[in-house]
């Protein structure tokens, strides 16, 4: 498990159960893609949820799950979130 942590001390990570997160702190998990079939039996990864591409198609499913490991790790993790201000009306 590669865990990310950001200068503010955010840390972020693919999640699996390797490392307890709650021992950390409290987690938020959120869904950051979908590895999927097709009606050829081909795999693709839909990177959508985290605003990225549709990966694939891959005839194997780890195909796809690496890819989208990759992806997710270079355009994701490793760069810190954007934050915004909310203006004060």
């Amino acid at each position: 498990m590669n865990l990310f942590i950001s200068p503010g001390g955010e840390l972020r990570c693919l999640y699996d159960e390797s490392v307890n997160l709650r021992e950390i702190g409290i987690p938020q998990i959120c869904r950051a893609s979908h590895v999927e079939p097709d009606d050829h039996g081909n795999w693709h990864a839909d990177m959508s949820p985290a605003n990225g591409p549709l990966l694939g198609p891959f005839k194997r499913r780890s195909e796809a799950l690496d890819a989208e490991i990759k992806w997710l790790e270079e355009h994701v993790l490793s760069r810190p979130r954007v934050t915004r201000a909310i203006p004060q009306t």
